[in-house]
């Protein structure tokens, strides 16, 4: 819609102030850079770039000058000007497709996925261009994923999307701190975030569906007295007990993934159907059959709505 592809129903798209709703994608001034990099295939690396500005018609010195400084990212020189698509690698056709979207020098660059076409090492290593030449064009972008980590570390401001509807719009901490709702707690956050079938009892206590002993209390919870809610706990959040704490409760580990820097300790709550991953310190020793005692701090709790998914409390 952003692009002039598909209209709108309501409201107005604005541009650098200026209302775009009726004018045709080639009036915007905006830059795509797509997931199939939409080269094409018959033309040289130098000619793909340069094509959007031979059609606008721009002076050819013009054009020379662009399609040099938007080479500086694409990297020709690893293949060559004369180079066609079918020579490129992906990460290399990749960065052609945004030296394209650069020598236009646009108001609004799109980026529709761009690296999901990507190796894992080579994702890693193009979202750090992605973000260091952002940060060097200051131009603004609208960038979509599926990769929650994409879009954490690329994003100033977050939308998170579900079914149409923005859930939640914030800086990308904020989003992770506070969710707005449990799909987007459910979406940001790697392991996933643990989701538990809880009750709020007298005082703001906190108490695990099976479970007579409180979790945690929060204050602000008081007058939710009674009150069934889905409790999420982040992996990263679950804890050893220190200095004499009472854990909140025992895990009973089926399985283990040692990553080095961190261990994944999957299982159940002792004695209840709550299945937990637990994201431990690599120095911390698991093994599948312990009953884990572990606790979890009271603010790093979320509450959700069992029916609408919305946010309860702080």
């Amino acid at each position: 819609m952003i692009a002039g592809l598909e209209e709108i129903t309501e409201g107005e798209i604005q541009i650098a102030g200026r209302t775009v709703n009726e004018l045709e994608p080639k009036e915007r001034d905006i830059a795509m850079v797509f997931q199939n990099y939409a080269l094409y295939p018959h033309m040289s690396v130098y000619d793909n770039m340069a094509y959007g500005l031979k059609i606008a018609r721009k002076p050819k010195d013009e054009i020379d000058r662009r399609v040099q400084r938007g080479g500086a990212h694409a990297r020709p020189s690893r293949t060559a000007w004369t180079a066609s698509r079918a020579q490129l690698s992906g990460g290399q056709r990749q960065r052609v497709a945004m030296g394209r979207a650069i020598v236009r020098d646009p108001q609004v660059f799109l980026f529709d996925e761009p690296l999901s076409n990507l190796d894992a090492k080579l994702r890693v290593q193009m979202r750090l261009e992605i973000k260091q030449l952002q940060r060097r064009l200051g131009t603004t972008s609208i960038y979509v994923t599926h990769d929650q980590v994409e879009a954490m570390t690329l994003a100033d401001r977050l939308v998170v999307m579900n079914q149409g509807v923005a859930e939640q719009i914030d800086t990308p901490i904020e989003v992770y701190k506070r969710p707005a709702t449990r799909f987007v707690a459910g979406f940001i956050g790697s392991p996933a975030m643990n989701f538990l079938d809880a009750r709020v009892a007298d005082g703001g206590a906190v108490h695990l569906d099976g479970m007579d002993q409180a979790l945690a209390t929060q204050a602000n919870l008081a007058n939710h007295a009674g009150r069934a809610v889905s409790l999420g706990v982040r992996p990263e959040h679950l804890r050893a007990p220190t200095n004499g704490e009472i854990p909140g409760f025992k895990l009973a580990v089926d399985l283990v993934e040692t990553l080095g820097a961190d261990t994944l300790a999957h299982g159940r709550i002792s004695d209840t159907a709550h299945a937990v991953t637990a994201r431990l310190p690599g120095t911390h020793r698991v093994a599948e059959g312990d009953r884990v005692p572990l606790t979890v701090d009271a603010d790093a709790l979320h509450l959700f709505d069992t029916e609408s998914g919305k946010r309860i409390g702080g």
